[in-house]
């Protein structure tokens, strides 16, 4: 069977063919297809950084996690692994599993905290023409402040990741079977993958509402897929630079009393609600990922403790 991993190139993971044993079942070749499905997302990501394209991810990921829960199910694999227990490659499987489950939580409490903050800001936006000028400044830096504080845990979340994918190595697999050769390549590629799409998911989420280069961004920067674009005058944002690019434009154009305002009031609106919507579709990728993780942690823990 054809699978795949991915291998990290020019700060970018790239998903590549490796040979893997025979098909023992007829689940090998679906997940085959479906790492194959990854393969063509991976490509599309390298020229993307929307929204949209993570939904996709996420939404094959979890896809190849179903056909994954059928593969540990099978007799043959619970078998091989209750044969085999004390393989490096099944503690490190074990590892990265419970941290890509930390690494998911955070990251859903990030876009929790950030819908939170748009709600905020679009009801202050609401109430403009009731309120005074001064309130509407303070629901705008109310923002900007969320936001800042956001980057410290993606930062943390991205180091996490970067840990991850280097502890993923080539373990040997002494003795082994084919069929269980196969789970294991097949599982640390998935993990891998995982990775990678949380690797992406982060990075949208970590746009710089600075233009300053403090030393917390320069690292985040390490971990980015792609230098981050101005504020204006680029057509290709993602939804969460074009909320921040226009915030931070009102922002200035508030204490300059700009005649302009009140056109980039009505731009606000329609960016921050077009990202609640883009954030519940994360939010709802990622409840299922959730599942798919804290599901295959335990079915592995149980086969194990027989």
């Amino acid at each position: 069977m054809a699978g795949y991993y991915l291998e990290k190139s020019e700060n970018r993971y790239h998903v590549r063919s490796n040979s893997l044993p025979a098909r023992s079942h007829p689940v090998t070749s679906t997940i085959d297809d479906e790492l194959n499905k990854l393969k063509a997302w991976e490509e599309l990501s390298t020229s993307s950084s929307k929204a949209e394209t993570i939904c996709v991810g996420l939404s094959g990921l979890g896809d190849v996690y179903e056909c994954v829960k059928d593969l540990l199910h099978l007799p043959s694999t619970q078998q091989a692994l209750f044969q085999f227990p004390d393989q490096k490659w099944v503690s490190e499987v074990l590892d990265a599993s419970v941290k890509l489950v930390d690494v998911c939580g955070t990251t859903r409490d990030l876009l929790l905290l950030m819908k939170q903050s748009v709600q905020d800001l679009q009801s202050g936006l609401r109430r403009r023409k009731c309120t005074e000028e001064s309130s509407l400044q303070f629901c705008i830096n109310a923002f900007i402040s969320a936001r800042k504080k956001m980057k410290k845990d993606i930062i943390k979340g991205l180091e996490a990741l970067k840990q991850m994918e280097n502890k993923l190595g080539s373990s040997p697999l002494i003795g082994v079977e084919d069929h269980l050769s196969m789970v294991a390549r097949v599982l640390k590629q998935v993990c891998v993958i995982t990775i990678s799409i949380f690797h992406s998911l982060l990075t949208i989420m970590s746009v710089s509402m600075s233009k300053r280069k403090s030393s917390a961004w320069i690292l985040v920067s390490k971990f980015v897929h792609k230098e981050q674009t101005t504020y204006e005058g680029n057509q290709n944002k993602n939804d969460v630079e074009s909320v921040d690019a226009t915030i931070h434009a009102i922002s200035k154009r508030i204490s300059r009393k700009d005649c302009d305002i009140e056109k980039k009031m009505e731009k606000a609106k329609t960016r921050l609600d077009s990202l609640e919507v883009t954030i519940e579709d994360l939010e709802s990728g990622l409840e299922c990922m959730f599942r798919h993780l804290i599901q295959m942690r335990v079915t592995l823990l149980n086969i194990l403790a027989y």
